[in-house]
C-alpha cells in the first residue's frame, strides 16, 4: 500500500496528462487527478488492439523484409571494380533517403493512379487497370516495398564500412588457393559482415512499434485506413483531430514505454552475443 500511495503521489507531482482528465481552460496541475482511467479505456477498446495489430504487422514486414536489401547491396557493390560506375550507384542509391515521404507520396500516388505506369503496364499485358492504393491487399505490399526502395542505400552504408575493414590479404590468400568471388564472398565476405549483421538486427527490436507515420499519414486514404491505421496515425487522430489530448498522451505513453523496454532487451543481447557495449 505504501509503494503504491508513493507511486500515485509521484505521477500527480509529474502532473502527466495521461493520468488526469485534461482541460486547456484549467492546465496540466490544475486538471483532475483520474489515476488509470485512461488506460483502462484503452486497453477495453478494440480500436486500440486493431490499431496494435497493424503497428507490429507493418513494422515487422518492414523489419524482415527490408532487412536484407542492403546487405545484399553492399556485398553487390562490393564486387563492382570500376570506381566510377561504384560511386555513380552509390549515389543513386542514397538519393531516395533525402527525399521526403510527402514528395515521394506525390511521385508514388501519380505511379500507382488509374492512368499510371504501372497500370499501363498491367493493361498492355491484357490486364485491368486497379487504384492500387484503394485495395487493402495491396496496400501493405506497397507500403513495405517503398520503404524499402527508400532505405535500402543509406542503410547499406554501415556494412560498406564494415566491408572495407576486411583484410585484402585474405582474399590474395583466398584467391592463392583458387577460390573464385563467389567463395571468397561465402567465406571471407559474409563471415566479415556477421557482427555488424547482428548488432544491427538485435537494435532494431527496438523500433518494432515504429511503422512509419510520415510514409502512412502521406500514403493513406479512408478505404485502406483499416489496415493501415498505427499507433502514431491513432495519437495524431485523438490528439490533433478530436482533442482527446488525455487518451491520446496514454496511448503515446504506453508506446514510449514498450519502446524503452524492447530497448533494454535489445541490448542486453546485443552484448550477449555481439559484445556490443555503450557503457
Amino acid at each position: 500500500d505504501f509503494v503504491l500511495k508513493f507511486i500515485d503521489e509521484a505521477l500527480k507531482n509529474l502532473g502527466c496528462v495521461a493520468f488526469k482528465d485534461y482541460k486547456i481552460s484549467k492546465g496540466v496541475m490544475g486538471s483532475d487527478w483520474v489515476g488509470l482511467y485512461y488506460f483502462q479505456k484503452l486497453f477495453s477498446s478494440s480500436r486500440f488492439w486493431s490499431v496494435l495489430g497493424n503497428t507490429l504487422i507493418i513494422s515487422l514486414l518492414k523489419l524482415i523484409l527490408g532487412f536484407f536489401p542492403p546487405i545484399i547491396f553492399a556485398l553487390l557493390l562490393n564486387e563492382i571494380k570500376t570506381p566510377w560506375f561504384k560511386k555513380l550507384t552509390q549515389t543513386c542509391s542514397y538519393l531516395p533517403y533525402f527525399i521526403s515521404w510527402i514528395i515521394l507520396a506525390g511521385i508514388i500516388k501519380e505511379i500507382f493512379s488509374t492512368n499510371g505506369v504501372i497500370n499501363q503496364i498491367v493493361t498492355s499485358f491484357g490486364g485491368e487497370a486497379q487504384v492500387w492504393l484503394s485495395k487493402k491487399q495491396y496496400f501493405r505490399t506497397i507500403l513495405v516495398s517503398t520503404d524499402i526502395w527508400k532505405g535500402f542505400g543509406w542503410g547499406s552504408i554501415i556494412y560498406i564500412s564494415a566491408l572495407s575493414g576486411i583484410d585484402p590479404q585474405l582474399y590474395e590468400a583466398a584467391a592463392l588457393d583458387g577460390a573464385g568471388r563467389w567463395k571468397k564472398m561465402l567465406y571471407i565476405t559474409l563471415p566479415g559482415l556477421i557482427p555488424v549483421i547482428t548488432i544491427n538486427l538485435i537494435l532494431s527490436m527496438a523500433g518494432v512499434l515504429n511503422a512509419g507515420f510520415d510514409q502512412i499519414f502521406n500514403l493513406t486514404n479512408s478505404s485502406v485506413k483499416s489496415v493501415a491505421d498505427i499507433i502514431d496515425t491513432y495519437v495524431y487522430e485523438l490528439g490533433v483531430q478530436k482533442r482527446d489530448y488525455s487518451l491520446s498522451t496514454a496511448v503515446g505513453l504506453f508506446k514510449s514505454g514498450v519502446s524503452l523496454f524492447l530497448t533494454a532487451v535489445a541490448y542486453k543481447l546485443a552484448y550477449k552475443f555481439a559484445g556490443y557495449r555503450i557503457f
